[in-house]
Formats: structure tokens, C-alpha cells, sequence
């Protein structure tokens, strides 16, 4: 198999920068190891930052998400029995989220990429292995059905995420890796009940962090602060609720509608970088190359970058013959990572209870009571949780 961009991962930022290519006529093979309907079904993030968004709209698929997604210019954050709302368009300029899971957000992408006549995807492909991206010769070899089958290609793009093949083919004395393990999870729950509120609720509380969000107006997903030593099993449908309701303020509380979960799971949480993102032929994409906690909202926004800089850059080389922006794609696209990455640890830190001394409980109350009543420190958590602008100088 031949190729002009091979792209290992078919979930949101594989299938998304495939459609970025492919409407300037760019050709690519994406590599999955799962189904289709596997990848579909992964509960992910329901937060998409105006850049996100607007890419999906590049990319031709976002008729659906305009329709049914639910835009959102405020969050609230709870603490000490309170309920204090951030207006982020109004610290903004304008600038919203919309609420659409991730789950449909791959639905309308698969629905694209399939009948897409400048990408070809291959499921169940085990065995990925980039190669010769070093010296300028890269191809993919995989297994299909009991058969090796090598693609030929101009350039690889890694999406593949944390586990992947793509950063582990990297030689270790190439990059550096830097991370911060934190000492609890999240235990999340998705049910068919209406959301408790119309805007996402952080909440601060000694006995852990809770956060209240959605998919719809009809489906809630809710997190909970777990110990990492916490199991899944251990947590009924009755326990998880019992325990939100206890973190939430009382009259929040008394306006939650439970139900039967439709998933549960507990996810770690962890900050990751790894330095830098192009190797020769090859170049890292969103969680392949960096993880954040979720607090921020991140993950996937922040593979959005990534995609808008690297298809940015191959589309100009297609097109003009320019290198000078695949040169500069490492450096860009981390230099909003780490903005990324400093929020969501911060963001982190303020809102999760750490287990430490008595005194740093109270030093986060203190914390949040300034960034409520200071313009500059709500001006502070919106302009960060919309989403910093990419690179305009990129270009």
C-alpha cells in the first residue's frame, strides 16, 4: 500500500486530521486496532473549546454537533456552601464551549471517513510498527488476518495515544518524558437523568472533588475523587449518588434525580509531556504526546492544536512546497501544551482535596474566595477553560 500520510489511531484525532488532509485533496491510511463500534463506544470528554469545534466544521462534519450540541458561557464552582458562577463569554470577549460527547463527535467522523474517497482505514490492524521515519523513508507494517501488510508513506502521524506504537518506536535517548502522578482517580458515572444543572458544577469539599456534567439534556455524567486503591465494584449505583449528594451544596442536593448508571469506571489521573513531538518522518498527536488531568477540560482540546498546526503544516508542503512548518510543529504545538498542562495542574490542585495538613484546607478556601471576587482571577479561569487562541503567527 502507498500513501501520502500514514496515521496510526482511528479515534477523534486520527479521523479528524485525515478530513482536515483530504479537503485539500491529501491522501492517508489510517491504522486501528479496534472496531469500529469499540472505539465509538469509549465514554471520553464532553467539553469542546471553540478550536475544537471549528476544526470539526473544517473538517465537514459538524452539522450534526451544531445541531444538538449545547453551547455553554458559564461554569460554576462550589465550595464551603457555595455556589459561585464564572461568566466565561463575559470575561471573554464572547468565547463559549459546547457540550457534545465524544462518543458522537467519532460517530459523525467514522460517517465521513468511510464513504471518503482520500482515506482508506483499516480496523483490527494488530501489531503497528512505524519505521524508517528516521531516515526519510517511513512506511507502517501491521497485521491483518494473519497477514503482514506494509504501507508506504510521505509522513506518519501518531495518534495513537498514551500506550501506543507510535512514541515507543521513538529511540529513548531521542526524548525526554516528563510526568506527575497524582495520589487519587476519578470514579465517573453516566446515567439517563437529567443534568442537576444547566452549567458543569466543580466542587471543592473535604471529602474529595465532585464535578456534575452532561452529554445532553437528558443524559449526566458526575465524577467523583477516589482513592487509587478504590474499585469500581465497590461502588454501587446507590453508594456513588449517597456520596455526591454529600459533596454537592444542600440545596444542589435536593435537586439531583438519580437512576441507573449506563457506565461506571475510575480513570487515573496524570500529567504527561514528552519532548519533542517530531522525529524525522514522524510526529506525535494529542495524548500520544501529552496527557492532562481532566479538571481542565483538555484532552481532546488540546489534541486540536496539535491537528490544526501539524495539518496546517502538511497542506503547505503539499501545496507549496514548504517545509518550514513541519519544521516548526514541535515547538509551536508544545508551547500550548504546557499552557495546557500548567492549568490543568493548577485547576487540579485547587479543586481536589490532597490529603495534606488541616492549614491547606483552608489556604484553598482562601484561594477560591479571592479568584470569586477578583475580575482578574475569574478573567484567569475563563480565558484558560474556553481555551487559549492557537498559534495566529503559525501560518
Amino acid at each position: 500500500m502507498k500513501t501520502q500520510v500514514g496515521i496510526i489511531g482511528g479515534g477523534p484525532s486520527g479521523l479528524c486530521l485525515a478530513r482536515l488532509l483530504s479537503q485539500h485533496g491529501i491522501r492517508s491510511v489510517i491504522l486501528e486496532r479496534q472496531t469500529r463500534a469499540h472505539v465509538e463506544g469509549r465514554i471520553r470528554a464532553g467539553i469542546l473549546e471553540q478550536g475544537m469545534a471549528d476544526l470539526m466544521r473544517q473538517a465537514g462534519v459538524g452539522e450534526r454537533m451544531d445541531r444538538e450540541g449545547l453551547l455553554h458561557d458559564g461554569i460554576v464552582l462550589a465550595f464551603d456552601g457555595r455556589l459561585e458562577r464564572i461568566d466565561m463569554a463575559a470575561l471573554t470577549g464572547g468565547k463559549q464551549v459546547m457540550v457534545y460527547g465524544q462518543t458522537e463527535l467519532t460517530r459523525d467522523l467514522y460517517d465521513a471517513v468511510l464513504t471518503d474517497p482520500h482515506i482508506t482505514i483499516v480496523f483490527e490492524a494488530s501489531d503497528v510498527a512505524p519505521a524508517g521515519f528516521l531516515e526519510g523513508s517511513p512506511r507502517l507494517s501491521f497485521n491483518k488476518e494473519g497477514e503482514t501488510v506494509t504501507v508506504e508513506c510521505d509522513w506518519i502521524a501518531g495518534c495513537d495515544g498514551y500506550h501506543g506504537a507510535s512514541r515507543a518506536a521513538v529511540p529513548p535517548e531521542m526524548i525526554a518524558e516528563y510526568e506527575r502522578l497524582y495520589p487519587f482517580g476519578w470514579l465517573g458515572l453516566l446515567s439517563d437523568t437529567p443534568p442537576v444543572h444547566e452549567e458543569l458544577i466543580y466542587t471543592y469539599h473535604p471529602r474529595g472533588f465532585a464535578l456534575c456534567s452532561m452529554r445532553s439534556t437528558s443524559r449526566s455524567r458526575y465524577y467523583l475523587q477516589v482513592g487509587l486503591n478504590e474499585k469500581v465494584e465497590d461502588w454501587s449505583d446507590d453508594r456513588f449518588w449517597d456520596e455526591l449528594g454529600k459533596r454537592l451544596p444542600a440545596a444542589m442536593a435536593s435537586e439531583l434525580v438519580t437512576g441507573p448508571s449506563i457506565e461506571k469506571s475510575i480513570a487515573p489521573l496524570r500529567s504527561f509531556v514528552a519532548e519533542p513531538l517530531r522525529f524525522g518522518h514522524l510526529f506525535l498527536v494529542g495524548d500520544a504526546g501529552h496527557i492532562v488531568p481532566p479538571t481542565g477540560a483538555k484532552g481532546l482540546n488540546l489534541a486540536a492544536s496539535d491537528m490544526y498546526y501539524l495539518s496546517t503544516a502538511l497542506i503547505a508542503y503539499y501545496e507549496q512546497g514548504r517545509e518550514d512548518l513541519l519544521d516548526r510543529y514541535s515547538e509551536t504545538a508544545l508551547r500550548r501544551v504546557w499552557a495546557a498542562v500548567r492549568f490543568s495542574w493548577w485547576f487540579t490542585q485547587l479543586m481536589h482535596d490532597f490529603g495534606e495538613d488541616p492549614i491547606a484546607h483552608k489556604i484553598q478556601l482562601a484561594e477560591l474566595d479571592y479568584l470569586l471576587s477578583s475580575t482578574a482571577g475569574q478573567t484567569t479561569i475563563a480565558e484558560n477553560y474556553v481555551g487559549l487562541p492557537f498559534d495566529a503567527s503559525f501560518v
